[in-house]
This record gives C-alpha cells, structure tokens and sequence, in this order.
C-alpha cells in the first residue's frame, strides 16, 4: 500500500496523471488513492516533492534521477548488443557474488505484467556440480520419454550423455560455466525480459551468457529436477549460464536483412 505525505504533497496531479491503473485522484488538492492500487511505484518516480513512498518495498534503494549517471549513449549500446555472443567457453575463474548480485538487480528491476514482481532467481553456485550430476543421471530415462513425442530430442540427449560418460569434461549442457541462474516465472514474457536485462547486465561486467533451451526442457520435462530446485509447481522460463568468456571475440557477427514491415 502506497502512503502519501501530506505535508509535501503540493497537489499538482502528476501522479493522478501517470497512474496506469487509474487508482489516484486529488481531493482537497491533495492525491488520495484507492485500495486496488498495484503499487507499481510510478507515483513515487514521478512526485516532484517526493512525497509517495512504499512502505513495504526498500525505499532506501530508490535513486534521484540524474541525466549523467542514467543515461546510456545509444550507439555504444546498439554496439553492445550487436557484439554480445551465446557463450560456450568459459574460463575456471567464478564470477564474484558482487558481480552475480549486480546481474540479480538487473532482473529485480525488470517490468512484469501487473506489477507482479513474480519472478524468482535461482543462482547455483556452490551446488553446481550437486545439480549437474543429477540432471545428467536424468537423462537416459527422460530420453527414452520422449522417444514418442520428441525423437529428434532423444536422440540429440541420448548422445550428449553417451559423451558425456565417457568423458566428464565433453559436457555439452553446462560448457564448464562457474554459474547457472534460473528464472522462474508464472508469465513467460516477465521471466525472459528479466534474463535479458541481467545479460545486458552480465555484459557490462565482462562476463558473458549462454541462454540453454536445452537444459530448460531437461528440467520442465523432470519432476525430480524440479522438486530438487524447489519449483515442483512453477514455470522455468530461462535457463542462464554465466561466468567469463574463454574466448575473445574480435568484430561482430552478420546477420541477415530485418524482416520489417512499416505501415
């Protein structure tokens, strides 16, 4: 619930104005909201008094806007995202929890679908290895699942932990990455917005990002990887591995023409 001091609030309506749910309104010249407000914060970000807060969120983490320090150059940043790589190589080195909680910010901070803020983020780390064994020791009786359904899956599984056996370090799900995030969300488009930013993020910080559709439908398709992630009835929408590149890139890659349309 939103609270609105009265003292600095000087009744300019500018919060009434940007409410996207339409919950604020001025009465005696002073903004009022209603019990249905979805405390998306706009109303804290636009107040020229500061006079909106949320009790119940961290409103010491709330930043006064300075043109300076937000501003993002936007050829450097087409730059960056024309040069960003899926990563497949990564060096020994993990990547510092500063960094990985940095990355984490990235995502808190991602719009979600009613102001929902639903997503949750698995990081593993120190259990790792832990993970990695019981995914692979998964995989022969998931392969033979989905045989009916997904042959083309089986066989590609089947082959990866047949190299895998022979050799730990053929590893083809987890390349050797220090760290691997999940993204759980309810809403698909909330979960794969958020792991978007924390790559952006994850860029920034030198270290690089393979998003694996492979290991997410391994873990969709095991009850017994859910339940270990603590997910049994919860949806995986990005699986996110990430450490420092072991390879450097030197220009970006092509691609082809931009299917546009313009009307």
């Amino acid at each position: 619930m939103i609270a609105i001091d009265k003292e600095k609030c000087i009744g300019c309506g500018m919060c009434v104005k940007d409410c996207p749910a339409g919950k604020l309104k001025l009465k005696e010249k002073k903004a009022v909201y209603t019990p249905e407000c979805i405390e998306c914060g706009h109303c804290v970000a636009v107040c020229p008094m500061a006079a909106v807060s949320i009790p119940e969120y961290d409103m010491a983490d709330v930043e006064e806007y300075n043109k300076d320090e937000f501003s993002i150059d936007p050829e450097h940043f087409l730059r960056a995202v024309k040069f960003r790589r899926s990563i497949r190589s990564y060096r020994e080195q993990p990547l510092e929890k500063e960094k990985l909680e940095k990355i984490l910010q990235a995502g808190r901070y991602t719009p979600t679908a009613k102001n929902s803020q639903s997503c949750r983020f698995i990081v593993l780390k120190e259990e790792l290895e832990e993970f990695k064994t019981l995914l692979w020791e998964e995989i022969p009786e998931l392969a033979e699942r989905m045989k009916g359904e997904m042959p083309q899956y089986a066989m590609l599984f089947k082959f990866m932990y047949r190299r895998w056996k022979k050799d730990h370090a053929a590893d083809q799900l987890f390349f050797n990455a220090p760290s691997c995030i999940m993204v759980v969300s309810d809403n698909p488009l909330d979960g794969g917005l958020a792991a978007a930013n924390m790559e952006t993020m994850a860029v920034a910080e030198g270290a690089g990002v393979l998003y694996s559709g492979y290991l997410q439908r391994i873990i969709e398709a095991s009850p017994k990887l859910k339940e270990w992630l603590g997910i049994p009835e919860r949806h995986l929408t990005s699986c996110m591995l990430i450490g420092y590149p072991a390879v450097t890139y030197k220009r970006t890659a092509p691609r082809k023409k931009a299917d546009i349309v313009w009307r």
